[in-house]
């Protein structure tokens, strides 16, 4: 066989068994050249996109949504307290809970201190300047600390660097914006009876669409029409901690079985899930506090918990799934409370601040310790995350509450921030990315 054929016949081999090959075979001084150009799959929220960060995931924010505090007559000096809770009852029915007002300021000028050392200075560029949940009414935010403490801690140590009316006032705890973010109903007669609301829901399987209200500090749940008009009925003691059937010790979510009964996580001091039939009546209990078996005091026995902060059903198995915040992991249990399974956050630490299962029967959280929103498979393999934080529109910082629309529009409620977001998919985003829209049954 002479050299030609030869060549032939090696290159048809290569060819036939997917080599990849350069556009050229030999370079200048006759050593062999490759110029690979093998796709590789795209892992982008939107395929193929160019220039792409996915610092949004498979949304884009809605610009100036929804309007400020400071457009309402007498309020333009003001601004949103710390975001707590978000429901989109139907995109053109938003439901806003905050922790008050703070002052509206404009991001001050940069300021350095080198007597502190070099290149110290403050704010430091592209990132958040001031927290808003540790500038709002009332203090008293973290597990173990005590609601009646709350003003004392707001206002500081003695004499008081911290004044009402001045530094945060308590008006306009909870808003009602429409599609375009206009402040729509203001629910301004029930800010008396809040005292550090927490989260907001309509179940999803009452034709009546009463509004609930989770209200750690007052250790209470209140439920009103849809107008806001009434207050149809108070779950728990307001203002008296406790761990039965008429007292909570600081609840933070809530979670629905089709049948209307519901579940209550209690709590940031509370160490037990709470459960109700459709009317309000309790019906059980389970959860236990620990001492802390593991590793950096983490709790690892089945059914201890350590500030249950968030609940969700998954309705087809009537599973219960409980975010076990301070022992970094969610716990799954039946219906009645027996323990089934668990998974833990992989990432230390960290600080789930929620969770939510959608239709698509997937699991999504936020970490406030990473500042991504997290979406998993119910057995906690991962499928997706994005955010980041920063001062700009879009990014995230201490996401509190979540909810979808019938539309798949996302709304986030951000504590530390200080205020809410509106995201709606970006076209060509990959589906499975997106977070799942709500359940709904009986009402649309």
């Amino acid at each position: 066989m002479n050299k030609t054929v030869t060549m032939i016949v090696a290159l048809g081999v290569g060819l036939a068994a997917g080599i990849p090959l350069g556009s050229r075979l030999m370079g200048p001084g006759g050593e062999a050249e490759t110029e690979t150009t093998t796709a590789v799959a795209s892992a982008a929220a939107v395929p193929d996109s160019i220039g792409a960060q996915d610092h949004m995931g498979p949304y884009e924010v809605v610009q100036g949504w929804p309007k400020d505090i400071s457009t309402l007559p007498g309020h333009e000096q003001w601004t949103f307290g710390a975001a707590q809770g978000i429901f989109a009852e139907s995109p053109n029915r938003v439901y806003l809970l905050a922790r008050g007002e703070l002052p509206n300021l404009k991001r001050p000028a940069v300021k350095r201190f080198p007597e502190i050392g070099p290149s110290v200075q403050f704010p430091v560029g592209g990132l958040p300047w001031r927290s808003a949940t540790a500038t709002a009414l009332p203090g008293a935010g973290g597990t173990g600390q005590d609601p009646a403490k709350g003003m004392e801690i707001w206002r500081g140590s003695s004499p008081p660097y911290r004044e009402v009316g001045v530094d945060a006032r308590w008006e306009h705890c909870f808003l009602v914006v429409d599609a375009e973010g206009n402040i729509v109903e203001q629910w301004t007669q029930w800010d008396k009876i809040f005292r550090r609301p927490h989260a907001v829901y309509v179940s999803p399987y009452d034709p009546q669409k009463y509004v609930w209200v989770v209200d750690d500090h007052m250790h209470a749940i209140y439920k009103f029409t849809n107008d806001g008009k009434q207050l149809v009925q108070t779950i728990g003691t307001p203002g008296m901690p406790g761990a039965d059937g008429t007292h909570f010790n600081r609840p933070t979510f809530m979670a629905w079985m089709p049948d209307g009964s519901f579940y209550v996580a209690d709590g940031y001091n509370g160490t037990r899930v709470a459960k109700f039939d459709a009317e309000g009546k309790f019906l059980l209990d389970f959860g236990m506090a620990g001492s802390g078996s593991g590793d950096e005091g983490e709790e690892t026995r089945p059914g201890y918990m350590n500030n249950v902060h968030g609940i969700a059903v998954d309705v087809d198995t009537r599973r219960v799934f409980v975010n076990d915040r301070a022992n970094h992991r969610i716990q799954i249990f039946d219906e009645n409370g027996k323990y089934l399974s668990e998974w833990k956050i992989a990432v230390r630490p960290s600080s789930l601040h929620l969770i939510q299962i959608g239709a698509d029967r997937k699991l999504v959280t936020f970490d406030r310790n990473t500042h991504k929103m997290l979406k998993y498979e119910l057995d906690g393999r991962l499928i997706y995350s994005w955010g980041t934080v920063g001062d700009f529109p879009g990014t995230l910082w201490g996401v509190h509450g979540i909810s979808t629309d019938q539309e798949g529009n996302l709304y986030v409620a951000e504590v530390d921030a200080g205020r809410f977001q509106k995201f709606r998919p970006r076209a060509g985003a990959n589906p499975e990315y997106l977070i799942g829209k709500p359940i709904y049954s009986a009402w649309q």
